[in-house]
């Protein structure tokens, strides 16, 4: 079965790292967010694709839930010593990938190919395809102002509440991902934040175009559980933009994009408002290996319900 999963943050990285277990590999493709997408001391960082390529080659750190496991942080601390920027942290293996990145899309290079080369070399033989290789940033409006998405996620712990989400540049999709979402049986949204993981990937106009006109079954993985969320803010910005954070309310942000949406046992008694958005009830937590992979059974089960 071909698949196409959009995925932002960590909670994607993890379904994308269940989905592989139950799927060949090499017939998944991973479209992902490149909102986050961050220059750092001169050198291209891509948070949502590292966590994808981690993920799939086995590197990422599963305690701390994002970079690589085994890191150590030797080189922040010496920039700290000399004053410079320590907000962004960025670990020695980590910076390895960001070097060769940021090398070849200074020569040229689309971020598409440099993904793939990265993909490669890493042995990973799923397809991992950023969203578009053009300059997309998402800016968060606050109370306090609007700010970069890492300035607020990261240097201010993302503890402003959200007051609007916007994306700044013309984008289109990356060579490969119009072709993915029109070759895939099923398409699918990893449990990632509406808003700021999956919202970008959104905002490329072709790409929400493509799910909307789709002719398969789309199904979308909710990131709340009982109404909250596992990490991060989805669930203060979902209470404050949406009005809540019921399933419905998840839902509400994929308007005419999915036909189901899977939900936490938690949430099972809080199902009204989905109005054609079929529930699928089971456990989301993705707390070990075995988890992500019942996880990801169930959302591909939805194509044969």
């Amino acid at each position: 079965m071909k698949v196409a999963v959009l995925s932002g943050g960590v909670g994607g990285a993890r379904f994308v790292q269940g989905l592989v277990e139950v799927v060949e590999p090499g017939d998944v493709t991973v479209i992902g967010n490149v909102g986050d997408d961050v220059e750092v001391l001169g050198l291209h960082v891509s948070p949502d694709l590292d966590s994808i390529l981690y993920a799939l080659a086995g590197l990422n750190d599963e305690e701390r839930g994002w970079g690589r496991a085994g890191e150590t942080w030797r080189a922040l601390a010496t920039v700290g010593e000399l004053d410079g920027e320590t907000w962004f942290q960025l670990g020695d293996l980590d910076l390895g990938l960001h070097l060769v990145r940021t090398q070849a899309l200074r020569s040229g290079d689309p971020l598409s190919s440099v993904t793939r080369r990265l993909s490669v070399a890493l042995g990973i033989e799923t397809h991992v395809l950023p969203a578009t290789d053009d300059r997309l940033r998402t800016w968060i409006e606050t109370p306090a102002g609007e700010f970069p998405f890492q300035e607020w996620f990261v240097a201010r712990g993302h503890r402003d509440e959200v007051d609007a989400v916007r994306f700044e540049g013309e984008a289109i999709p990356a060579p490969g991902v119009l072709d993915a979402l029109e070759d895939a049986e099923l398409l699918l949204i990893a449990p990632s934040n509406p808003y700021v993981s999956i919202g970008p990937i959104l905002a490329v106009e072709a790409i929400r175009s493509a799910l909307a006109a789709r002719q398969v079954p789309a199904v979308a993985v909710s990131p709340l559980i009982g109404g909250r969320a596992v990490r991060g803010p989805a669930d203060r910005m979902l209470q404050r933009l949406a009005g809540g954070t019921s399933p419905a309310h998840v839902a509400s942000q994929y308007p005419g994009l999915i036909d189901a949406l899977v939900v936490d046992e938690a949430d099972a008694d809080d199902l009204d408002g989905l109005g054609d958005v079929r529930s699928i009830v089971t456990r989301t937590l993705m707390s070990d290996p075995d988890a992500r992979k019942r996880l990801a059974e169930v959302a591909l089960g939805a194509v044969v319900a």
